[in-house]
C-alpha cells in the first residue's frame, strides 16, 4: 500500500484538529452551566420567608425635657425625711412620707401644697416624674407658686416591705385597698392625718384651691378620690393614667359624676391608648377594665358637668412615660391661678424667684 504524501497527512492533521476544536466549544458552555447551574444554587441557599418586625415601643417617643432636669443657677429644694405616719383609718399600718421644702419657702407667709401618692416613684431623680427638679425649675421662674410637696407611699404593716420603683406595692402593701376603694378612708390618711402634722412644722395655706394631689395609676384614682371626697380641703388633681377601672368599682365614676352635685374641682387626666385595654388572660374583653376607654368616659362626664377640666391622650402603655414627660405643663396648667402683678415697674415680679432670705424657715 503506498504511503500518503507528508503534505496531505498535515493537512489531514489540521482539519482534525480544527473539528475536534470546534466540538469542544460548541459542547463548552452546557459542562460550565451543569457545574454552575443557578438552579442548583437556589435549591441550596433558598431564602427563608421574612419574619415580621417587632412592634415599636409607643413609650420610646417620651421622654423628659429641661424642666424635668436639674439646670445650673436653680436653687434646689430641701427633701425631708423619711418620716412615719402611723394611721388610724388603717389601723395596724403606716405611711412613709417625704417633705420637699422650697429654696424660696418662707415660714412668714403661707405657701401651696401639692401631695403625690406612690411618692417614692415621683421623687426618684432616676425615674420617669424626678418631680422635685420640675419644682426647682418652675418655682424659680414663677411658673407656679411657692409650694410644700409631699411624697407619701401607700400604707404598710411594719413586717411588709416599702414600696420601691420596682415594686410599688400592690401584692405586699395596702395599696390596693386604700387606692382604689370609692371610700373616704385614704382622705382621712391625707386630710385627718398628715395635714395636723404639715400644719404643726409649715405654714401652709388654709385655702382650698391652693393645695393639689396627684397620682399616676391606682395612685390617680386615690388623688382624685381625695378631693371628690374633701374638695373642702383639695381642689386640684393630677391624674396619670388613673385606673378609674373595675379594680374595686373605680368605672363607676364616669356615672358618679354625672349624677352628683358639680364640686369646685380642677382635673388633668392623662392617658395612653396603649394603656391597659381590658382583654383578660381568658382573651375576653371587659370594658371595665380598659383603662383608656374608663378615662374617657370620665372625661367626658366631667366636660358634660362643665368642670375645671384638661386631659391628653398619647400613644403610650400603662406607666408614667409620658405622663412624667409633660408633668411641667400639667403644674403649669392646675397652678396657673396664682396671684401675678402686672405693674411694669415691680422688679421682683419681673425676676428669678430666689431663696427666701431670712432665718424664719423651718
Amino acid at each position: 500500500m503506498q504511503t500518503p504524501p507528508i503534505r496531505f497527512v498535515a493537512a489531514f492533521a489540521c482539519v482534525l484538529t480544527a473539528a475536534l476544536a470546534a466540538q469542544q466549544t460548541a459542547t463548552a458552555p452546557q459542562t460550565v452551566q451543569t457545574a454552575t447551574a443557578p438552579q442548583t444554587d437556589q435549591t441550596a441557599t433558598a431564602p427563608q420567608a421574612p419574619q415580621a418586625a417587632a412592634a415599636p415601643n409607643p413609650d420610646a417617643h417620651y421622654q423628659l425635657g429641661p424642666d424635668s432636669l436639674p439646670r445650673d443657677g436653680v436653687p434646689k429644694g430641701e427633701m425631708r425625711g423619711p418620716f412615719t405616719l402611723p394611721s388610724q383609718a388603717y389601723p395596724g399600718t403606716q405611711h412613709t412620707y417625704w417633705i420637699y421644702v422650697p429654696a424660696q419657702y418662707n415660714a412668714k407667709v403661707p405657701a401651696s401644697l401639692m401631695i403625690f401618692n406612690d411618692g417614692q416613684a415621683f421623687k426618684n431623680m432616676d425615674g420617669d416624674a424626678r418631680a422635685p427638679n420640675v419644682l426647682d425649675n418652675l418655682i424659680y421662674r414663677r411658673e407656679i407658686p411657692v409650694m410644700i410637696a409631699v411624697f407619701i407611699n401607700p400604707g404598710r404593716r411594719p413586717d411588709q416591705p416599702e414600696p420601691t420603683p420596682q415594686n410599688w406595692g400592690d401584692r405586699d402593701t395596702n395599696r390596693p385597698a386604700e387606692y382604689n376603694s370609692l371610700d373616704d378612708k385614704y382622705a382621712r390618711v391625707i386630710v385627718d392625718e398628715l395635714m395636723p402634722v404639715l400644719n404643726k412644722d409649715y405654714n401652709i395655706s388654709q385655702d382650698p384651691d391652693r393645695r393639689g394631689i396627684g397620682g399616676a395609676s391606682s395612685g390617680a384614682i386615690a388623688a382624685f378620690t381625695v378631693a371628690w371626697e374633701r374638695p373642702n380641703q383639695f381642689r386640684k388633681v393630677l391624674s396619670i393614667v388613673g385606673s378609674f377601672t373595675n379594680l374595686r368599682g373605680g368605672h363607676q365614676y364616669a356615672d358618679i359624676v354625672r349624677t352628683s352635685e358639680k364640686k369646685p374641682l380642677r382635673i388633668y387626666l392623662q392617658d395612653g391608648r396603649n394603656d391597659n385595654r381590658g382583654v383578660g388572660r381568658d382573651g375576653k374583653y371587659d370594658e371595665t377594665r380598659d383603662w383608656f376607654l374608663q378615662n374617657v368616659k370620665l372625661m367626658r362626664a366631667l366636660s358634660d358637668r362643665g368642670y375645671d377640666l384638661n386631659y391628653t391622650w398619647g400613644i403610650g402603655r400603662h406607666g408614667q412615660k409620658q405622663g412624667g414627660a409633660i408633668l411641667p405643663d400639667m403644674m403649669r396648667w392646675l397652678w396657673r391661678d396664682q396671684p401675678v402683678s402686672t405693674d411694669p415697674n415691680d422688679a421682683v415680679e419681673r425676676a428669678f424667684n430666689e431663696p427666701a432670705k431670712n432665718e424664719s424657715v423651718k
